[in-house]
């Protein structure tokens, strides 16, 4: 840990990215005193292992540019981790002993590729999902000491939901219907012939989406729990691909309902996200209902049931960073050194606009009445959603007397199908009526100084800050862009397969097939009406949003003289390294502290 935390003279804003973090622990399924969790304690997020019994921690992963995807095997004797190369996702699977010891290739004889899921059973079987351009989707199972074997291949995504507890069974999600938001389910045996189907999308006719949550923790037990959206939002059931029944659960919640399995199976923990918030619950299968898991206001970012029954779960605020606890009441992983400082709690703005109301939460200075500078911070997916959870991004530009709006705009999760399947079509133009509604709000209710309207955001969000900086030039006094698709028709060419798939269902074809919708999407399109200064980060190993279709954005402004700075970095979609994310809110706090004319000691 930095010395500097703990140093008056160092800024909150820096002291909340600095603050030790740790994810939630994943735990083996048969040795459940070892966990795996996820912490930037050295400075860069890389993956530890944890003995609780004798409470030894061990960091396991060690790279420049950070790691986090691993899980542990289910007798815990070993770690799984995904070695991509400085943030490109393109990579290999590793392993390492629990206890310590040499990485080796963990699925020898397959090549590097973008992950599509891992599972792994108790006799050292893996099944791997593997995406390349090439290929598309194939999934691999690897027997210990045998050649990896293709039982499943399609130019569509899918991916490796889940293996049953016995090795029989394996749970495919995949979108060969050509719809890449509603995903169908697919059981086979580990020879790859097919057990059963599941496909809510009825060949892709239909707009409904399944999603594997996991098969029973037991022995024996075929059930599979399933997500489904047949009543418009996401909620749970239990489909038994072997007896062909499927079982309907009385959780009848408002939003998007989740679920996974206690570990004895007998009794499912229900995670509920609604408006921005989210709560626990337990169900026991034949009961009336639900009953409610007892957690603070705010947001869940994970939850898992232990052995003993007790459920433990990250949970944060908008004001409270975040924190691992158990329901006993006990902090279960606190992380070395100083605390990040709190900041200012979110206040809900619901706003009409063309279709439906619009959820933003808002956060203000805590001194002054406004109209304020506001940042409209929008987050990426699209289909995400922005809630009541701890951000230090947001929280910077509160301590620099800016107002912080997020827009839970078309597109996004939490407010039902309808909501987030919205956007189709006339992709990034829906989000952003929804954006101007909520600016119009905040303009007319005091709160924002309409002078100084930034529009900001990473990836998705990114995007949208240069489509609206070209398509709404006089609604905004600048633009800070995180990792964005600038060029779509460039980056639908060079971007990862998953993502092909993924744009030719929101705009209905490829480039070639819908040049149009493309044309109208894209922030190149508009790139000569940007008025507003615009600052734009971009990864240079980024395979999500490439570099190249960044430069032909920023060569179009620079061609005409616009007011523009460029910081490239050398890593991927977002960094793993704390100090480059310190550097890189630096350089976007002075960029816009500059071009608002707003001095550079105004932190409170």
């Amino acid at each position: 840990m930095s010395e500097t935390q703990n140093d008056a003279s160092v800024p909150e804003w820096e002291q909340r990215f600095r603050a030790a973090r740790v994810s939630l622990p994943d735990w083996a399924e048969d040795a459940p005193d070892r966990s795996l969790f996820v912490s930037n304690a050295t400075g860069t997020y890389e993956l530890y292992a944890w003995d609780r019994t004798t409470g030894e921690q061990r960091q396991v992963t060690d790279r420049p540019n950070g790691t986090t995807d691993g899980v542990l095997t289910p007798d815990g004797e070993a770690v799984w981790w995904f070695s991509d190369t400085d943030g490109d996702e393109f990579g290999v699977w590793m392993r390492q002993p629990f206890g310590g010891g040499a990485d080796e290739p963990a699925a020898p004889g397959l090549e590097p590729s973008y992950p599509a899921g891992l599972a792994i059973g108790r006799d050292g079987t893996a099944v791997v999902g593997r995406s390349t351009d090439e290929d598309g989707t194939t999934v691999h199972l690897v027997r210990p000491g045998s050649a990896p074997t293709v039982i499943y291949r399609h130019r569509e995504s899918a991916g490796v939901g889940d293996l049953s507890h016995d090795g029989s069974l394996i749970a495919l999600e995949h979108t060969e219907h050509g719809d890449a938001m509603h995903s169908a389910l697919r059981v086979v045996r580990p020879d790859g012939s097919t057990v059963a189907e599941l496909d809510d999308t009825e060949g892709g006719t239909k707009e409904l989406g399944l999603s594997v949550l996991g098969f029973a923790p037991v022995a024996g037990d075929t059930r599979l729990l399933v997500g489904h959206q047949r009543r418009g939002r996401w909620e749970p059931m239990i489909w038994d691909p072997v007896a062909g029944t499927e079982t309907d659960l009385p959780v009848d919640l408002p939003g998007d309902v989740g679920a996974e399995w206690y570990p004895d199976g007998s009794a499912l923990l229900i995670e509920h996200d609604f408006e921005a918030r989210s709560e626990l619950w337990r169900y026991e299968p034949g009961a009336k209902g639900p009953v409610r898991v007892d957690t603070p206001a705010g947001t869940v970012s994970g939850a898992t049931a232990r052995p003993d029954g007790t459920v433990e779960y990250l949970w944060s605020s908008a004001a409270q960073p975040p924190v691992v606890r158990a329901t006993t009441g006990a902090v279960v992983l606190d992380p070395p050194g100083a605390k990040a400082p709190a900041s200012v709690a979110v206040q809900d703005a619901w706003v009409d606009g063309p279709g439906g109301r619009i959820h933003a939460l808002v956060q203000k200075p805590a001194t002054g009445d406004g109209p304020f500078p506001t940042v409209f911070e929008i987050h990426g997916g699209p289909t995400w959603h922005d809630s009541d959870a701890f951000a230090s991004g947001p929280a910077a530009w509160v301590d620099h007397g800016f107002a912080v709006v997020r827009v839970n705009y078309r597109g996004s999760t939490g407010y039902g199908r309808a909501w987030t399947d919205a956007l189709k079509h006339r992709v990034g133009l829906i989000e952003l009526e929804d954006i101007a509604a909520v600016r119009d709000w905040a303009v007319k209710s005091g709160l924002s100084d309409p002078a100084r309207l930034v529009l900001a955001g990473g990836s998705w969000g990114g995007y949208l800050t240069l489509l609206g900086l070209g398509t709404q030039p006089d609604s905004w006094a600048l633009g800070l862009a995180a990792v964005p698709v600038a060029d779509y028709v460039t980056a639908y060419h060079d971007e990862m397969e998953a993502l092909k798939a993924m744009d030719r269902t929101l705009l209905g074809g490829t480039p070639e097939e819908v040049p149009e919708r493309f044309e109208a999407s894209s922030p190149l399109t508009y790139v000569d009406a940007v008025r507003a200064p615009v600052y734009i980060s971009a990864g240079v190993n980024d395979p999500r949003c490439p570099i190249r279709q960044v430069e032909n954005y920023v060569d179009r402004l620079a061609a005409r003289g616009a007011v523009h700075e460029v910081y490239r970095y050398d890593a991927g979609h977002g960094s793993l390294v704390v100090e480059e994310r310190i550097k890189q809110v630096r350089l976007e706090l002075d960029f816009a502290l500059r071009h608002l004319g707003l001095p550079a000691g105004t932190e409170s």
